[in-house]
Order: structure tokens, then sequence, then C-alpha cells
């Protein structure tokens, strides 16, 4: 079971729940990426968070550099602005979204992402880098990357060694 941190998780969605791992965090980016939301009066007013949460929550996104604060003329106050890490977010949204269109919306999709000035549809896709486009049932096995230490790795491929030892490869 996971403790309230997962630093003895060797894994990047462990570490990124370290940052988002919480709901409001993520209607915080929505606003602000697709809403245009930039002054806590307007994440307060249109996601209805109690204050001390979304100053919590914003601070969280500052510290984590997903959002940066802006200092505008004066007695406009202070604007928070996404950041390149804050917008690289945008594909992880829209397949949170994809995945409630489909298991979690009763009365049909409410929001459709679209681009540019003819408004094209955008949706979220799994990729091979050789085969192109996958279905998301397709077989997508998690391997070690450089940053899993060695004596984990080997555990990974030995499983993964195993659970391809009778299959032959096609392409």
């Amino acid at each position: 079971m996971l403790g309230s941190t997962y630093e003895s998780q060797v894994c990047s969605i462990s570490r990124t729940l370290e940052v988002f791992g919480e709901r409001w965090t993520f209607l915080i980016l929505r606003n602000a990426l697709f809403a245009e939301s930039t002054r806590f009066a307007d994440f307060h007013r249109s996601l209805g968070i109690a204050t001390n949460v979304l100053a919590s929550r914003l601070e969280h996104l500052v510290e984590a550099g997903v959002m940066e604060r802006v200092m505008k003329n004066s007695g406009e106050g202070e604007k928070y602005r996404l950041t390149a890490r804050g917008r690289d977010l945008t594909p992880a949204l829209i397949a949170l979204t994809e995945w409630g269109d489909r298991w979690a919306a009763p009365n049909g999709v409410p929001i459709l992402y679209r681009h540019g000035r003819e408004e094209h549809p955008v949706r979220m896709q799994l990729v091979c880098d050789i085969c192109g486009p996958l279905d998301a049932s397709a077989d997508v096995e998690a391997l070690p990357g450089p940053g899993m230490p060695q004596n984990m790795a080997a555990g990974v491929l030995e499983r993964h060694r195993l659970r391809h030892a009778a299959q032959p490869i096609t392409r």
C-alpha cells in the first residue's frame, strides 16, 4: 500500500502523483489550459473551491514549476500562468477527458476539443514508432528504462522473457 509519498516507487506515474495526485489540482490545470483562468478569483469563482485549498494548490503548482506567478500592472494584482511544464500536461488532460467521456458521461460528451480556425477535432492516440497508431487495448508492456535500478530491471526483464518465450514475433 502506498503511503502519503511515493519516494520508494521507481515509477514516473508515482512521481507525477506527488505533484498532481489531488483532484483540485487537475481542475485548476484544466481551467488554466482551456478556460484561460489566470487570477485567483477566476479559479475560485469557476471551481467553487475553498480559498485556503485553492491557495495551497496554486502554491504547490508554482513550487513544482508547473505555474508561475506574474505581476501585472499595478491594481491588476497577481496572475498565474502555466509554464512549459504545465502546458505539457495538455495531452494527459485530454486523455483523462476521453476516458471520462467513454465511462463517466451518462448524458453525453460535455466538452469537444478542437483546434484551428476550422475547429478540427483533437483526440489522443496511442502510437508505436514503428507500427503507427494502436488500439487502446494494444498489448503494451512496461520495460525497464535507464532510470530503473539494475536489481529491479532484472526482474522485469525476466518476466518479459518468460511471457514471450513461446510467442513468435509478428509484424
